[in-house]
């Protein structure tokens, strides 16, 4: 996952804990990040970015609030799958797909190329 987070803006008009709900939004729509996703720490990403650990919380649950990511106890934090309920399994099983592919060490591009076959595309 690329980072979504980059350094916040101390002289901004939006505080620190909408910055980084922003960058996350501005991520997912670019596809930077997509579901599945794991998010740095709370703790991680305070000290990566100089901010108060209640500040990241504070973006983390206005995210969870808005269907952006989701809390999975001590496992962590995850991008969410969005959009309508087709998409959203879909986007969920590439995810899983994409795990599996990593757990298998197979290379990005041979898992593209499985899926391309599957999916019956001959280019």
């Amino acid at each position: 996952m690329n980072e979504p987070f980059h350094a916040i803006d101390a002289d901004a008009a939006e505080p620190p804990f909408e910055q980084l709900r922003v960058q996350l939004i501005d991520a997912v729509r670019s596809g930077s990040v997509v579901a599945g996703d794991k998010l740095p720490t709370v703790r991680g990403l305070a000290t990566d970015l100089g901010l108060a650990a209640n500040t990241v919380a504070k973006a983390y649950r206005a995210l969870e609030a808005d269907g952006l990511i989701e809390t999975r106890g001590r496992s962590g934090s995850f991008v969410s799958a969005q959009g309508d309920a087709t998409q959203q399994r879909l986007q969920r099983a590439a995810s899983e797909y994409a795990a599996l592919a990593r757990e298998l060490k197979i290379e990005p591009r041979a898992a593209l190329d499985y899926a391309r076959a599957a999916l019956g595309i001959r280019d």
